[in-house]
Formats: structure tokens, C-alpha cells, sequence
């Protein structure tokens, strides 16, 4: 293949995402890399799902042409398999009309779940590149959630095999996520990039707090994130009836930001426990009300409990709450130290009411709290930010489109 300039290759080239998890532009991590190809001159069109606030079945934002299709948010191995198999038929489906439009080079399918292979696997016939974008260990994920390793895990590490056999490039968001793809899919050095998930330093910045979110209570705990079966939200529900009942702490509002499976149950188990005074669920928050939230919060929790899964991940919400400077409370995960450092802190693996000590430590210490906000913040602005991990992402392009253009 001839070597081109960068220039001229990226205004040439048009690309087609596909993410099953999120729409965009609410998955953050994919709107960013949409933005950051359509801003160095490609053509960009995604793939996702529709869900509340993003029912338009096509939409042009920014210049990146969106395409979401109908799909529900399963909760069982049968409703999982139905989910799938009916978005992999749309995705195709919607990938087929998009190559029609624009003749797109490179396809990047970003997982879970770990059958968009199979849509590359055609568009391969036709010489397009593709980028496997690895969020999540599909086989690991599973375990969590049905606490099994049975044929249908089996089945999701032989699909991760292939994915990772097929992909010319391999974008990985945490260092254990990079080994698996050096480990257990054989990805060479040259072509896996680490990528991670980071806030972009224009959107996430400190800000004048909303004092009318504390409801009238001294302070503010944040939950931001998903709220699936793996996600340790219930784990947090034990640690704020012991800090409500136990330590009689009544001065704290706990905001629980997110959408998810395991919603409905954990607002009734709240309820249950007696909670709802000083727990509020907003459901999924997204643009300024998000922000506005972190900006007036005192501290930031990810309940993840320690198991194979989480130990992999790095969590974004950990990331942004740095970046508001607020100090974390987690469970000591190896993603999680790796990437909160000094500015969390580590409750033992699981521990309920260690996580609620934790967290009173955090809000009886303002200087605490300030100190650890500060390193966060320190990191965010040094490496961990959208801009410096953005050149990475592009390079993964470059290397996906030419081998020879990256040294």
C-alpha cells in the first residue's frame, strides 16, 4: 500500500461505529472517538440503540451521522441471546445501507457483546479494516452476572477469540484489558492500543456548586454509573443503612445517578430499608444536569466489588470524579488503585460497613477531602484526559489504515 500524509488520508476516509451497550452520543467514551475522527477529517457514522432520549432513528450531530435502531435492556441468558442476535440483525442491516452511502474503510465495533465480528468478517470481503474497541471482558462479565463458567461462557471466550483473530487493530481501555488481548487473543504489540475512557477537560472542570442538590443536608454522596447485577449498587445500599441506622447519620444526601437493569429493584429495596430520606435515584443524567451534580457533591463512591470482572475495568466514573476533584471511595481493585492512586480511598475487598467508614473518614475531613480532590484533579490535567489519550486513538486509526505509517 502506498504511505500517504496523515492530512490527505483523513480527509479521504469514512468510518462506521457500531455500539450495542449505549446510544450515543450518552456512551461518552464513543462520542468522543466519533468526534476526535470527525474533527481530523473522516467521515463518521455510528450504529446504536435507541433508548429514552435518543428515539430518532437517524440524526446528524456534529457532523457524525447516527443510526440507531430498536432493542430492549434484557436481564436473562435467554434475553441476552434474543438482544443480540436481533441487534447484530440490525447492526448488519444498518451497515449494509451506510457502506451503500459512503464505501467506509474501516468498521470498529465497539463490545460488549463480542459478536459484531461477524458484520466485520463481510465487510472484510470487501477490504475494509476492522477495530475491535474492547470495553469489557465479554467471558468475565457473564460470570459476574450468573456467578457460572458454563458452555455459554465457553462460547463468549471463543467469540472474544475471534474478534480479537479478526481485528486488525485491538483498542483496549485499561492495562489488564491489553493483556488479555496480548494473552489470550495473541494481538501483536504493533497493533493493540491502550485507550482509555478519559474526561475531556473542556466538559469535565470544576464548577460553582448548586447548594439547592444537597436538599438541605451538609453534604452530598454521588453515584454515577450503571446499575446492572455486577454493579455493587446494592453493596452501597448496605453501607448507607449502616451509616442511617447504625452511625445515625442524618446529615447526607446519597444521589444514585444511572440507568440499568436492577433500577426498579434497588429503589424498591430502598424503600424497604427505610431509605428514601436520604437516597434519591435520578435515573440516567446526562450533559449539564450530570455536571451539575458533580460539581455540587462532597465525595464520589464505586461500590464494584472485588471479583475477576472489576479487577480489569477502569471504572469512568472514577475518572470523573476526579476530575471534579472529588475524593473516591472504591473497594481495593487493581484497575482501580492503578488508576485513582492517592486520591481514594480503598475499603477491604466487599466490606459494607468498612465502605461506610470509608466514606465517613472522607466527609468528617474537609482537609482530607481537599487534598485527595486535588491530587485527582492533578492526574486528570496530566495524562488521564481526553486530549492526551485522543493521539492515541487516532494513531490506532493510522495503524488500522497503513502499518507503515506508524514507526
Amino acid at each position: 500500500m502506498e504511505v500517504q500524509s496523515d492530512e490527505n488520508l483523513e480527509t479521504r476516509v469514512s468510518v462506521c461505529m457500531i455500539v450495542e451497550n449505549l446510544p450515543v452520543p450518552a456512551d461518552r467514551r464513543v462520542w468522543q472517538e466519533a468526534c476526535a475522527l470527525a474533527e481530523a477529517g473522516y467521515g463518521v457514522s455510528v450504529i446504536c440503540p435507541k433508548a429514552q432520549g435518543f428515539e430518532q432513528s437517524r440524526e446528524t450531530r456534529n457532523g457524525i451521522e447516527i443510526y440507531r435502531h430498536r432493542t430492549w435492556e434484557a436481564s436473562s441468558k435467554f434475553g441476552y441471546l434474543l438482544e443480540y442476535g436481533w441487534a447484530l440483525t440490525a447492526e448488519f442491516i444498518l451497515a449494509v445501507r451506510i457502506y451503500r452511502n459512503t464505501r467506509f474503510r474501516v468498521l470498529q465495533a465497539c463490545n460488549p457483546p463480542d459478536t459484531i465480528f461477524l458484520i466485520a468478517l463481510f465487510f472484510k470481503l470487501l477490504g475494509v479494516r476492522f477495530i475491535f474497541d474492547h470495553h469489557d471482558p465479554a467471558p468475565e462479565l457473564y460470570a459476574a452476572r450468573f456467578a457460572r463458567k458454563d458452555l455459554l461462557y465457553r462460547l463468549l471466550r471463543f467469540a472474544e477469540s475471534l474478534s480479537f483473530r479478526t481485528a486488525d487493530v485491538v483498542i483496549s481501555t485499561s492495562d489488564s484489558l491489553k493483556e488479555i488481548a496480548a494473552i489470550r487473543g495473541g494481538v501483536r504489540p504493533e497493533n493493540s492500543f491502550l485507550v482509555r475512557g478519559c474526561p475531556d477537560l473542556n466538559e469535565f472542570a470544576p464548577r460553582r456548586p448548586n447548594p439547592e442538590l444537597k436538599k438541605g443536608r451538609s453534604h452530598l454522596v454521588v453515584y454515577v454509573g450503571v446499575m446492572g447485577p455486577q454493579d455493587g449498587v446494592d453493596l452501597l445500599l448496605d453501607s448507607i443503612e449502616y451509616l442511617v441506622k447504625t452511625k445515625h447519620r442524618s446529615n447526607t444526601l446519597f444521589a444514585l445517578i444511572g440507568p440499568g437493569t436492577e433500577l426498579s429493584r434497588l429503589k424498591a429495596d430502598a424503600i424497604k430499608r427505610d431509605l428514601c430520606g436520604c437516597v434519591i435515584f435520578t435515573g440516567p443524567l446526562y450533559g449539564q444536569d450530570l455536571l451539575d451534580y458533580l460539581g455540587a457533591a462532597d465525595v464520589g463512591v464505586a461500590p464494584d466489588p472485588c471479583n475477576e470482572l472489576n479487577h480489569k475495568l477502569t471504572m469512568v466514573k472514577i475518572l470523573e470524579y476526579m476530575a471534579f476533584n472529588l475524593p473516591t471511595v472504591l473497594y481495593d481493585l487493581s484497575e482501580g488503585r492503578r488508576i485513582a492512586g492517592e486520591a481514594a480511598v480503598y475499603a477491604k475487598q466487599n466490606d459494607t460497613v468498612d465502605f461506610a467508614d470509608r466514606i465517613t473518614e472522607l466527609l468528617d475531613s474537609p482537609y482530607l477531602r481537599n487534598r485527595l480532590g486535588a491530587v485527582g484533579r492533578n492526574r486528570i490535567e496530566g495524562s488521564l484526559n481526553w486530549d492526551r489519550q485522543k493521539e492515541i486513538f487516532l494513531n490506532a486509526y493510522r495503524a488500522a489504515l497503513d502499518p507503515s505509517a506508524i514507526s
